[in-house]
């Protein structure tokens, strides 16, 4: 049997080291310069990056089927554009009047979970990661006897968006899938900030967050199940933010090391 910590050839020990992290890891050097594939791609990953945060958020992209099963519409935010909600944050935060009218008249009072998408900081993460998320979470809402509220995306949104919501809608808990700040590691990386019972006045010490869902951080199975088991915990306790702790089962490496231990003699 091949001994798994037996020493490894260099180029072996680079790959296994880069199979752990997105992060450009020991990149090859010309001189004091990057080798020109290693350029090409930093220059490929920097465009790709501008083009998440500047796209405008279009529910064509997602397919007609998806847009109709989930009965998708879309509201904005006091920012008239993508310029002004870059240069003016507080105006993301807040729905404008005619968004607030619209949710109010195609969304349902008092849901148990109410799913928001925002356009955030990138668009490319909202198409990759919520056409396979949604129905997850809507599965896991129902299976635990949910009220599960209509998801409906906001354009030129921030994370105080959630606060609008919860006056409009009274939900329990809110879940915000937005887009983050993409890097060179990866433009696909999707956030879900959540929040019991969200109004006026709250701010980031009341949310708490999932990051990273990506194919290379947090799958959407996994954010699933944290998000849906989070929400559970919320409304268990009756609160979130500092106050709420997720509660994770521990990964299987550590409960083999405690086993062994408890076995110590």
């Amino acid at each position: 049997m091949v001994d798994d910590l037996a020493p490894a050839p260099w180029p072996e020990v680079i790959e296994r080291i880069r199979a752990h992290t997105p992060a450009r890891v020991l990149a090859e050097r010309s001189g004091a310069s990057y080798r020109t594939a290693t350029q090409l791609e930093l220059r490929q990953a920097h465009a790709a990056a501008r083009d998440a945060v500047r796209a405008e958020l279009d529910l064509k992209n997602f397919g007609d089927a998806f847009v109709r099963q989930w009965n998708l519409f879309t509201v904005s935010t006091r920012a008239a554009s993508k310029d002004e909600y870059l240069r003016r944050p507080d105006l993301g935060r807040v729905l404008d009047n005619h968004s607030t009218i619209e949710i109010a008249a195609q969304c349902s009072m008092d849901p148990d979970l109410q799913v928001v998408l925002g356009d955030g900081l990138s668009v490319t993460a909202v198409y990759t990661q919520v056409p396979p998320l949604l129905p997850l979470l809507a599965e896991k809402a129902r299976t635990r006897g949910w009220k599960f509220g209509q998801p409906f995306a906001v354009l030129y949104c921030r994370v105080g968006i959630i606060n609008c919501v919860g006056e409009v809608l009274k939900p329990k808990v809110v879940v915000l899938l937005i887009g983050e700040r993409p890097g060179l590691a990866t433009a696909e990386s999707l956030s879900a900030y959540m929040a019991y019972k969200p109004q006026t006045g709250h701010n980031d010490s009341h949310r708490n967050l999932i990051s990273n869902i990506h194919a290379r951080g947090v799958s959407v199975e996994a954010a699933a199940s944290r998000i849906t088991d989070m929400a559970e915990q919320m409304m268990r306790l009756q609160t979130s933010g500092v106050e709420l702790k997720e509660e994770l089962a521990a990964p299987k490496w550590l409960g083999d090391m405690r086993q062994r231990g408890s076995g110590a003699t």
